[in-house]
């Protein structure tokens, strides 16, 4: 320090005071004799000063006199700010701000801008702190600002669960193109969906039925035994069917469509209205098609016009080139019974198919027939063409039988010859095609494993779809190989159709992927109303598709498990032959299916059931006592014959087997075969000879019926033919229905005869056998002690013996009618139980 003359040195020393536990202290200097003087004295403290990090402002801070630690401050969020995460600094003994944590946000409606949250502009709005000012969506506005949420304009609406951001949406437009076709049971109506969806997809329909009396502004809604199927009420579907339906009554239907805001809107109710007579009938179906002449260029068709009481508008012919539908295909219309289709190719196979259409709206179309028109040397009138076909005919006739004459004398006395020389050779020589004996005029359906290459097959039975017609719209389930999915199939010239989208999962192998194209090839070969349709395969891309016919009601299990009770049994019988005539195409064909089951069969809108899955199905040989006899691989216990499970031999038989457990599916509405017992007491009680009894209302005809198809003795059973003849002669007939005795003279052999019934002493006994022994003392203490009192029992007199459980109680009134038979059975032989 410079004093003048003199330069001193001075020692500073700092020294800290405190901690402070007042609010002020006291500073004071001793002089304690030494050659010092205090020069000066500064007295200070440290602080972490007010600052703003994170939209959140920290006041001025003093550290602690203990150098070790830091003091935690808790920021305060700005104005139209909230905390995301609590904002923190530490504040350090040297007065510096350390350690930020959490932050805050701008509220909904205000953005960061500069370090502050600044309002949302009009036309704009934020209603998440995380995101910025984004401008309206469509069709909504705000006009102050810190909007966070823009409102809808008039008209529009904007649904309880809609985000912000979704653009404001109005109900939908009414439904377009109403028909409706009916037969004697039900009635179908069809719609398109409106022209308008309000921009939402959300889009439902709801049906409501008034019946009218004659006199004009007299309707009421219709009587609750009108029955909806699938429902009245949120339909996603464009169709519904309706039964039960009263005759001569006048019912107007009236079809709303509806989406998410539709309940917003004060606008009268958007629906199409028809008004249906069940007088009239819907129209009936044009038989079959002539052809009355040809040309290289025409071809002239004519048909017996439908019996039916409303007259026929006009007549509209399909028709298109054999092979080529999916291209493309035309129509024409006519007033009159006869059409002359011009414009064809010569030499060139046509389809042509019919329908009509009445006030009641459109038959379905007729069966197909195929017609050639004439090469260009054969154009000739009319008349002359049936001259000629005449005499060609009878000179061709004649000819044949002279040639037919030659053939039997030729071979009756070379017959010798060829047995000696087929038993010394080797070999016979034989052409085959893929490992199948052509036959002239039967058509040969091929195993496709008899290509080395499963591509091959498929190219040959199936059609390749351009995967941009393919709309796959949801996941609906998931199958062996991957998803099945809903969409639609658009084909040029063609209405756009629902289907079922079947996918190959990513990482399959190679065993994987030709057992899915395997199951294409073989349904591309099937051509049946009852054979679930084959639309085509994409295999030039991925991922690998087969595309089906949609099927609206799903499996038959689950179907009839939702309508429990739902259906006349004249309705379950038109399904079940419906099951049987499928069967009887495949079995024609050679086909066996291992796997027939409720679960394997698909039902439409229209209730008729198709036959499906052929993931298992082995084509049979033209031996008629040939059975496919697999190499492993799980076999459906419950479904599956005796001898398949035991040998694992499979046989059209067996497959009459497994359409008797359908059957008693179908008539028990989807019950589980053999309830709660194990596979192993199945296969057991089935070789004792037990037999799943009736279930509950089920005729005596149809449990006879599926009696016959669990013929122990293969050879026994039905053949599908007499089983859709049996159905249809029940159905013509519906009286042999009800639940009598003598309607077991129904069918010609009657299985029962052939049968082995286990003897029963008491009711333990049977109800030992029916696996209900746990009802003993409850039976023995309400009385029913002997068998005749049990076959007396009614389903009240089941309930008040204690037995709760709804599926026990079918088992149990199921078994009573089985034993109500088994006990006239053996009192007409003698026996008294």
């Amino acid at each position: 320090m410079d004093l003048g003359d003199r330069i001193l040195k001075l020692n500073t020393e700092v020294r800290e005071v405190g901690p402070i536990s007042r609010k002020g202290f006291y500073l004071a200097f001793q002089d304690i004799g030494a050659c010092i003087a205090l020069v000066s004295v500064r007295v200070y403290y440290k602080k972490c000063p007010f600052t703003l990090i994170n939209l959140a402002s920290f006041p001025d801070t003093v550290p602690r006199v203990d150098s070790t630690s830091l003091v935690e401050v808790r920021g305060a969020c700005i104005d139209h700010a909230e905390e995301k995460e609590t904002p923190k600094l530490f504040c350090g003994v040297d007065g510096a701000w350390l350690v930020p944590l959490g932050k805050c946000v701008c509220s909904v409606g205000y953005q960061e801008v500069g370090g502050t949250c600044v309002a949302c502009r009009p036309g704009f709005y934020k209603a998440n702190p995380e995101t910025n000012c984004t401008k309206c969506p469509p069709h909504s506005f705000s006009y102050g600002e810190g909007a966070f949420i823009c409102r809808c304009e008039k008209g529009f609406y904007r649904a309880k669960k809609d985000p912000p951001m979704m653009a404001c949406t109005r109900p939908p437009s009414p439904p377009r193109n109403l028909m409706f076709s009916m037969n004697d049971t039900c009635l179908m109506l069809e719609w398109t969906p409106p022209l308008d969806t309000g921009g939402r997809r959300d889009l439902t329909y709801n049906v409501l039925c008034k019946r009218c009396s004659p006199e004009p502004g007299r309707c009421q809604l219709c009587e609750e035994e009108l029955r909806f199927l699938p429902r009245p009420l949120g339909l996603t579907n464009t169709t519904v069917t309706i039964v039960d339906f009263a005759a001569h009554a006048n019912y107007t239907f009236e079809i709303e469509s509806l989406n998410g805001v539709s309940s917003l809107s004060s606008f009268p109710r958007q629906v199409a209205i028809i008004t249906v007579n069940t007088d009239q009938g819907g129209p009936s179906r044009v038989g079959g098609l002539k052809k009355d002449w040809a040309s290289p260029s025409s071809i002239a068709l004519s048909w017996q016009q439908p019996q039916q009481v409303l007259p026929v508008v006009e007549y509209e012919i399909k028709y298109y080139e054999k092979e080529h539908e999916q291209l493309s295909y035309s129509s024409t219309r006519t007033k009159a019974p006869s059409v002359i289709v011009s414009g064809l190719k010569p030499a060139t196979w046509y389809v042509f198919s019919v329908r009509t259409r009445t006030a009641g709206g459109h038959s379905s179309y007729s069966p197909t027939f195929e017609y050639q028109t004439t090469g260009d040397s054969s154009d000739m009138a009319p008349d002359q063409g049936q001259v000629l076909v005449i005499a060609t005919a009878s000179v061709g006739g004649f000819t044949l039988l002279v040639i037919l004459t030659l053939f039997l004398l030729i071979t009756g006395r070379c017959q010798w010859y060829f047995k000696a020389k087929m038993t010394s050779e080797d070999k016979r020589q034989t052409t085959y095609q893929n490992g199948h004996v052509p036959f002239p005029g039967v058509k040969t359906y091929v195993d496709p494993d008899t290509y080395e290459d499963p591509t091959q097959a498929v190219h040959e039975f199936t059609k390749e779809i351009d995967p941009p017609r393919i709309r796959i719209e949801r996941v609906i389930g998931a199958g062996e190989f991957g998803e099945v999915c809903s969409g639609r199939l658009r084909t040029p010239g063609k209405k756009e159709i629902a289907v079922a989208i079947k996918t190959l999962k990513g990482g399959y192998v190679e065993h994987q992927r030709r057992d899915f194209l395997r199951e294409a090839s073989i349904m591309g070969q099937f051509d049946h109303p009852n054979i679930i349709r084959l639309e085509g395969v994409v295999t030039k891309s991925r991922p690998v598709m087969i595309v089906v016919e949609y099927m609206e009601n799903g499996s038959l299990d689950s179907f009839l498990r939702q309508h429990d009770g739902h259906f006349t049994v004249i309705q379950l019988v038109g399904m079940l032959r419906g099951i049987a005539s499928g069967m009887k195409y495949l079995s024609d064909m050679g086909y066996i299916h291992r796997d027939l089951a409720a679960r394997n069969t698909l039902v439409n809108s229209n209730l008729v059931c198709k036959v499906s899955d052929f993931g298992l199905s082995r084509v049979l040989e033209d031996d008629p006592e040939a059975a496919y006899t697999t190499t492993g691989g799980k076999i459906p216990i419950r479904w599956t014959a005796p001898e398949a499970i035991a040998y694992r031999k499979f046989s059209s038989a067996s497959d009459a087997w497994s359409y008797g457990i359908v059957m008693w599916e179908v008539m028990s509405y989807g019950e589980r075969p053999y309830w709660e017992m194990s596979n192993q007491d199945v296969i057991l009680s089935i070789e004792e000879g037990y037999r799943l009894p009736a279930p509950m209302g089920c005729p005596v005809a149809l449990h006879q019926l599926m009696l016959h198809c669990w013929q122990k003795e293969r050879n026994h059973r039905p053949k599908f033919t007499d089983i859709v003849t049996f159905l249809d002669k029940l159905i013509r007939n519906p009286s042999s229905l009800l639940p009598l005795v003598e309607d077991l003279q129904s069918l010609p052999e009657s299985p029962v005869e052939e049968m082995d019934y286990p003897m029963f002493i008491s009711v333990g006994d049977w109800l030992d056998s029916i696996k209900m022994s746990q009802y003993k003392s409850s039976f023995m203490a309400a009385g029913f002690n002997t068998l005749d009192s049990v076959a007396r029992m009614s389903i009240e007199d089941v309930r008040r013996t204690g037995v709760e459980l709804i599926g026990h109680q079918r088992r149990i009134v199921s078994c009573i009618q089985t034993l109500q038979f088994q006990l006239l059975h053996e009192q007409e032989k003698g026996f008294h139980v």
